[in-house]
């Protein structure tokens, strides 16, 4: 992240990027080259109605003043609870507005555009899902030539930069996980299921049941990957998010528990999935790095960071750092803390 300089008679607010998704939405605000980030746990499905409060809390999180430049994407419209990305797409945008006091924010199409919420809400499909342009607009400033690994809670993102332009095959979800640049795997909130159909068990193949006994974060927790205060939203059984607790749901992945199975042998099995997360991340990455310049280095963000990194390690590439200033928080949160530098950027180009 550069450091925004004032120009004389130009004006510097504070720019806020929004990232609304169907189970987390994520402010941050750039101002004097200090970023401030927010992270607040929803589930969309579960009282769309919040929405707007939950957006609310998050810019207040982040120090949001009624000058800031603001602008918004999302996800949360293939949440289940809209039967069509048109309908989700203008709720969120109705939330936003309500959140900003009737302030219109500008939305993020996946052409890189900033438009107006007005034109986004006549062009929903060219909003939907934009979130991972921010980001790759943002380290294509950066790093001109890199392939950009941004793996979240739930997906995974594999974008290809080249002479400093997004050189990504697909826009919409489906043209995405067609080209290989969207893989639905993530640090916390993967069904055990869609992860490996089988898990080492006393040295034979056990097959996996597809019931939502455990997630992701509970391989992760299990292997010290990530804190319990890091374990974001509920845990499929209710109970707590620690290790054992984490045991217990990884157990019944093999309709069993902590009766019937030691530690040694649940543990293992983390292991086992944590490591078929990486292959499937990496196998879409030898697709979509043959896009990208021979020399071209890795950019690793997001709440599974961790993944990326080893995915660079298998693909033999380097690993090159974040936007500076960026820090941890919002390295897990890239699109909003990419969608605030972008403003950022671009209110400087203006000036």
């Amino acid at each position: 992240m550069t450091r925004m300089q004032a120009t004389a008679g130009c004006h510097q607010p504070g720019f806020v990027g929004l990232d609304v998704g169907g189970v987390s939405t994520k402010a941050a605000r750039l101002r004097a080259g200090r970023m401030r980030v927010a992270s607040c746990p929803f589930e969309v499905w579960r009282d769309r109605q919040a929405l707007a409060a939950v957006i609310g809390a998050a810019l207040a999180e982040v120090g949001s003043e009624p000058d800031d430049e603001v602008a918004l994407t999302m996800t949360a419209e293939l949440s289940d609870a809209f039967r069509r990305k048109r309908e989700g797409v203008e709720f969120v945008i109705d939330s936003a507005e309500a959140a900003l006091g009737g302030r219109a924010p500008r939305v993020l199409t996946t052409a890189g555009e900033l438009v107006s919420s007005a034109t986004a809400r006549a062009r929903p499909i060219e909003v939907a899902a934009a979130n991972w342009m921010a980001t790759a607009l943002e380290i294509a400033a950066l790093h001109p030539d890199a392939l950009l690994i941004d793996v979240g809670s739930t997906t995974a993102d594999l974008i290809p930069l080249t002479d400093g332009r997004v050189t990504a095959v697909g826009r919409t979800d489906l043209d995405r996980l067609l080209a290989g640049e969207l893989v639905y795997t993530g640090m916390l909130r993967t069904n055990l299921a869609a992860i490996a159909r089988r898990v080492p068990v006393r040295r034979r193949w056990c097959p996996v049941s597809s019931e939502l006994f455990a997630i992701s974060a509970d391989v992760h927790l299990i292997l010290g990957h990530i804190a319990p205060s890091e374990y974001e939203g509920p845990t499929p059984d209710g109970r707590d998010a620690t290790v054992d607790c984490a045991r217990e749901r990884v157990a019944r992945l093999v309709c069993a528990d902590v009766e019937q199975l030691d530690i040694g042998e649940i543990d293992a099995i983390a292991g086992h999935l944590h490591a078929e997360q990486v292959r499937q991340i990496e196998t879409a990455a030898r697709r979509v790095v043959t896009r990208c310049a021979a020399d071209a280095p890795v950019v690793a963000v997001g709440a599974g960071a961790l993944l990326a990194r080893e995915v660079a390690a298998r693909l033999g590439r380097r690993l090159v750092a974040a936007p500076e200033g960026w820090g941890a928080a919002a390295a897990r949160a890239a699109p909003a803390a990419a969608l605030a530098g972008l403003l950022a950027r671009r209110a400087g180009a203006r000036c």
